[in-house]
C-alpha cells in the first residue's frame, strides 16, 4: 500500500507539471498538426490520390497521431526526470524507502499520460479533416499504448543518462524525429526502391505506425503480430536497462 501512495504522487505531481503548462504542452501539437493536415492532406493530398486503397488524408492520420504520441511522451519523461537531476530533487527519491520500480513506472506513466492525451488531441483535429471509422479499436489502444510506454522508458533511459541540458535535445533532434518521418507516415514502405525497403524494415517505429493505421483504417505494410513482438520487445529491454541504471546508480549519484 505505501508503494502504491509513492506510485499515485509520483503519477499526480507528473501529470499536474504538464497540465498546468497546457499552452505549452497540449496546444503546440494541435496547430502543428492541423498545418499538416492542412499542407500535406489538402494540398499535396488531392494530388497524390490514394495508397492501398485510402485516400492520401486518410492515410497519413494514424501516423501523424502516433508520432505525436511518440515525440510527447518521450519529451515528458527526460524533461521531466532531467530536472528532478539538475535541481537536486533526485536526492529525496533516493533517500526515501521507495524501489527503483516505483520510481521509474511513476515517471513513464506520466509520459504515458501525455501521450495519450497528445495524441486524443490530435486525433480531435483530424476529425476535422477526415472521416475515420476504427478498423479495430483494440489493436489501436492497445499499440498506443505501448508505443507510449516504449519512448517514455526511451525518454528516461536518456534522462538518467544526461550530463546537460544539450544532452536532452540530441536523441529527439537527431535520432527520433529522423526515425517518426521515415516511418511510413507520410508514404507507403511498398512506394521505395527495394533496397530501401529493407533498410526501411529495421526501423522500429514504422512496424508501430503501421499497426496503429491498420487498427484504424485496416491498411499496413508489416505483419501486425511482428509489430507486437518488436515493440513488446522493446519494452522488456528498456525496462531491464532502466532497472540496471537506477541500481547502479548511474548518471545519478555521481
Amino acid at each position: 500500500m505505501n508503494y502504491f501512495i509513492a506510485f499515485r504522487t509520483l503519477v499526480t505531481k507528473e501529470t499536474f507539471r504538464f497540465i498546468r503548462i497546457w499552452p505549452q504542452t497540449l496546444l503546440p501539437p494541435a496547430i502543428t498538426t492541423a498545418l499538416y493536415f492542412l499542407i500535406f492532406g489538402k494540398l499535396i493530398g488531392d494530388r497524390i490520390g490514394t495508397i492501398s486503397g485510402a485516400t492520401y488524408m486518410d492515410y497519413i492520420v494514424p501516423g501523424i497521431i502516433l508520432m505525436s504520441v511518440i515525440s510527447h511522451s518521450y519529451a515528458n519523461v527526460v524533461s521531466s526526470f532531467y530536472s528532478t537531476k539538475f535541481q537536486r530533487n533526485i536526492e529525496e527519491l533516493l533517500v526515501a524507502p521507495v524501489p527503483n520500480w516505483v520510481i521509474l513506472f511513476g515517471y513513464v506513466s506520466g509520459g504515458i499520460i501525455r501521450g495519450l492525451l497528445v495524441g486524443i488531441v490530435v486525433a480531435l483535429i483530424a476529425l476535422f479533416f477526415a472521416d475515420i471509422a476504427v478498423n479495430n479499436a483494440l489493436i489501436t489502444v492497445t499499440i498506443a499504448i505501448l508505443t507510449a510506454t516504449l519512448f517514455s522508458l526511451a525518454g528516461f533511459i536518456n534522462a538518467v543518462l544526461a550530463e546537460s541540458f544539450d544532452d536532452i535535445s540530441i536523441i529527439p533532434n537527431f535520432v527520433l524525429t529522423p526515425l517518426s518521418y521515415l516511418g511510413g507516415v507520410f508514404y507507403s514502405v511498398s512506394m521505395l526502391p527495394g533496397v530501401w525497403q529493407t533498410i526501411s524494415m529495421g526501423n522500429p517505429i514504422l512496424y508501430m505506425i503501421n499497426a496503429f493505421r491498420y487498427g484504424l483504417i485496416g491498411v499496413t505494410d508489416i505483419d501486425i503480430q511482428l509489430a507486437f513482438i518488436i515493440t513488446g520487445g522493446f519494452i522488456v529491454t528498456l525496462t531491464l536497462f532502466s532497472l540496471f541504471l537506477l541500481h547502479k546508480g548511474i548518471g545519478i549519484k555521481n
